[in-house]
């Protein structure tokens, strides 16, 4: 087994030495970083050095302003406000996607209680970084639709389906893993978000596309993209390598010597640098060359046209969302707003218990009163909804959301075939 082969698979933060989860490094951890950058020129701190060395199997990732842990959620979106309130999250777009995306289900079922913790988590080949991370690198990105990304170890295909709820149906999305399983794994992940999850109807998405291969070995003839992110550190002998991946106006980001990297193409051989924030990410695995001495180069996925009637879909969808939109509107503007639902007092009326003490021992009795008489049914009424309002809270929860586009389009005064074309064949 070549060297660094049981360590960081491509996209991965783990080396043989150390476990599998990128994090800001200790220096980091240990100060406050008020303008979220650097706490020094270079970084680091002299006296101990960045490494990979959480003090729990599972490390928190540490809120750059503040010191501290971001806090875990009850579920998704109690993490993002978490993420929102640490500044991790920023803008709408960003918060949109994450949202969209439920974390957990990207985990396996037996590690789901941690989905909604600022960790790393990684079993065997399968990975994901922590929110905060995947929060920053998101924002660094600065997505917008139409543009093509390229995710360099792509692992379970978390962060390359969040971006493609941005880019939409005429971006480019492609991920490189090195690991057949975890690519395996991402497709069933994706798959199962295309069928099942409401995000992806109110969402026009760009479907990823993995490959299988070293990211450094990518074929030179391969097309360049708008945004690029690499998930494993990268050497600097490599950065140029990287840099040449980007069209003129895209952004990189990147671990590069210890720090999460943004690196802009202002030109054809100009850039601008912004170091974001320290990070211990293990290295990329090198190439291992065949007895040949030649590598296996990656071919990137075709830009695909999309056919005539797939366009139509597009269109189709597009045109019945903007059809919602204003009914919703209409309703608000007419004042058809569901009312808020109040939950009814009811004003219960108690029996007086009376004790009696004769001599030394003690008896416990009722004793009625007119009232308790004339309303005795009555009480028995109006107890009897009390304790159903008891079991059955449901006037105080929100009702469950509702599909309103995959409502409409079975409303159609379409073929059956036709309409399950245009939901893209998704379960309920």
């Amino acid at each position: 087994m070549r060297s660094g082969a049981f360590g960081a698979q491509l996209g991965s933060v783990y080396s043989p030495s150390a476990p599998a989860w990128a994090e800001p490094s200790r220096a980091e951890r240990s100060r406050a970083t008020p303008n979220r950058t650097e706490a020094n020129r270079n970084g680091t701190n002299p006296t101990e050095p960045s490494r990979t060395e959480p003090s729990h199997p599972l490390s928190v990732y540490r809120r750059l302003k503040m010191g501290g842990a971001v806090s875990a959620g009850e579920d998704n979106d109690e993490l993002i406000d978490n993420l929102k309130e640490a500044q991790y999250i920023r803008t709408e777009l960003v918060e949109q996607a994450f949202r969209a995306i439920d974390r957990a289900d990207y985990y396996l079922e037996e590690f789901k209680d941690n989905a909604y913790k600022d960790l790393a988590w990684k079993h065997g080949n399968i990975h994901l970084s922590a929110p905060c991370i995947y929060s920053e690198v998101m924002e660094a990105l600065d997505l917008q639709p139409g543009l093509s990304f390229l995710n360099l170890g792509s692992g379970t295909g978390y962060l390359s389906s969040m971006v493609g709820l941005i880019l939409g149906p005429f971006g480019v999305n492609h991920g490189v893993e090195l690991h057949s399983d975890v690519i395996e794994y991402a497709k069933q992940k994706l798959d199962f978000f295309i069928k099942t999850s409401d995000s992806f109807d109110k969402f026009e998405f760009c479907e990823p596309s993995f490959v299988i291969g070293n990211c450094l070995e990518i074929s030179p003839d391969c097309t360049q993209y708008d945004r690029v992110y690499c998930g494993a550190g990268v050497q600097k002998e490599h950065e140029d390598y990287m840099k040449n991946l980007l069209k003129v106006g895209g952004i990189l980001v990147m671990p590069l010597e210890e720090k999460l990297t943004k690196i802009t193409r202002t030109g054809p051989s100009a850039w601008e640098t912004k170091k974001i924030l320290a990070v211990s990410f293990a290295p990329l695995i090198q190439p291992n060359h065949t007895d040949s001495g030649k590598s296996r180069l990656v071919h990137l996925p075709p830009v695909a046209v999309r056919s005539l009637q797939d366009l139509a879909r597009i269109a189709i969808r597009g045109t019945i969302k903007k059809i919602i939109h204003q009914e919703a509107m209409s309703r608000a503007g007419n004042g058809l707003k569901n009312p808020p639902r109040f939950k009814r007092r009811r004003v219960r009326r108690r029996r007086m218990e009376t004790i009696v003490f004769l001599d030394k021992e003690v008896f416990a009795s009722r004793i009625s009163s007119p009232s308790d008489d004339n309303n005795n049914s009555e009480d028995m009424d109006e107890e009897r909804p009390e304790e159903e309002e008891e079991t059955k809270p449901s006037e105080l929860k929100p009702d469950p959301p509702v599909n309103f586009l995959r409502e409409k389009v079975l409303s159609l005064p379409l073929p059956d075939p036709l309409k399950y074309y245009l939901l893209y064949y998704r379960e309920k």
